[in-house]
């Protein structure tokens, strides 16, 4: 019989989504003879069953496209708002999976989409998913989409940053995509030339970096690049942030609903108020060095436009070969990339394992080799 699968994008979005989307599609039909859907807007396009066909020409033309043709929504099956109330729709989901016919649920996302396949996995659907994100932060895969594409577009950024930097002898402090992994700040910084570097995975100190701007300014480098991860957090900041996140694991261990709730609040409201940290980094290095700051926050200009040749190979490549792990019936994975191949990867391995940059990582090593100021020392 013919298989019948569906498509839908979720999370935030991400260059090559519409080369994943169109790998799958025209993999599943041209070599395997599947029919193809997709279905609007992620989870929630799943919960009110708006399906749009994927056959035809309908995929044509979109390798270059940015964002996705489907649309995409950050709800979550167990936790969706409906008419005002956030309602569990896994049950709702599961009709609708069965309503449709459907032999197997493609899901492209990041890693909150990796936890809500998982779900749905557990409700006895057939999934796969594919890592999509900017950040390059799921676990168990060499590489997401949309990372190349991301990196591209803010090196460009700190590339352009520099002139001005030098001209007007300034300080630029660049803000760069990236809550709680630094790869995006990191590599841009590190290919842009960028003098200071901070990420989510090392705690930053402002004297460590005032020291390193002021040690240029005495060889005569009367300018500094600092790049900046969202994420990234000063060090009395990260220790409290630290204490409150072990405090949350200790309540759920012992079963403390109360405590974890209070703890769980206080964590949102202190990083609810390191909101502007570019703003205030960018202000402290003014006052601590004398040199002019400027504040520049690339925001969602890294998500948009076109994907690289990187992005649309990466995509393509993820994607054709989730066409052939559904026709060899294998479901329940994530479709990982490994060197030049790819390998299914247990989605119980892949929920919840966020990837971080470790501290002795090879890029941060040739970063300091080149003298380049993490804030650490």
């Amino acid at each position: 019989m013919t298989k019948r699968i569906g498509i839908l994008t979720a999370g935030g979005d991400s260059p090559g989504l519409n080369a994943a989307i169109r790998g799958v599609g025209k993999a599943a039909q041209g070599a395997y003879g599947m029919q193809v859907i997709g279905f609007r807007d992620g989870f929630r396009g799943l919960v009110e069953n708006r399906s749009v066909d994927l056959g035809g020409s309908v995929l044509s033309g979109i390798l270059t496209v940015g964002g996705t043709i489907l649309g995409t929504s950050r709800d979550k099956p167990h936790k969706m708002k409906i008419a005002g109330k956030t309602q569990d729709m896994t049950n709702l989901i599961v009709e609708n999976y069965h309503r449709n016919h459907l032999d197997m649920l493609v899901c492209l996302g990041g890693g909150g989409t990796q936890k809500n396949a998982l779900q749905l996995k557990e409700k006895g659907l057939n999934v796969i998913t594919l890592p999509k994100t900017i950040d390059n932060d799921v676990g168990m895969t060499d590489v997401t989409f949309g990372f190349d594409t991301a990196l591209g577009i803010a090196t460009e950024a700190i590339d352009r940053l520099h002139s001005t930097a030098h001209s007007h002898h300034r300080i630029i402090v660049v803000e760069i995509m990236g809550h709680s992994s630094g790869w995006l700040a990191l590599g841009s910084g590190i290919a842009g030339g960028a003098d200071v570097i901070l990420l989510p995975e090392i705690p930053y100190s402002y004297d460590a970096i005032a020291t390193a701007i002021t040690h240029r300014v005495k060889h005569g480098k009367n300018f500094s690049i600092v790049a900046v991860a969202e994420g990234a957090m000063e060090q009395s900041q990260a220790a409290a942030r630290d204490e409150l996140i072990t405090g949350i694991r200790e309540a759920e261990a012992n079963g403390d609903k109360k405590a974890r709730k209070e703890l769980k609040g206080r964590l949102k409201a202190l990083e609810a108020g390191y909101v502007d940290h570019t703003m205030q980094l960018a202000k402290r290095l003014e006052e601590m060095t004398g040199l002019e700051s400027r504040p520049t926050i690339l925001g969602h200009l890294q998500r948009g436009g076109t994907p690289s040749a990187g992005d649309r190979l990466l995509a393509t490549r993820l994607g054709t070969a989730c066409a052939e792990y559904i026709e060899n019936g294998i479901s329940g994975v994530m479709v990982a990339a490994r060197g030049d191949s790819t390998e299914p990867v247990p989605l119980e391995q892949v929920a919840g394992n966020k990837k971080l940059v470790p501290a002795d990582h090879p890029w941060i090593t040739s970063a300091r080799q080149v003298g380049v100021c993490f804030g650490d020392r």
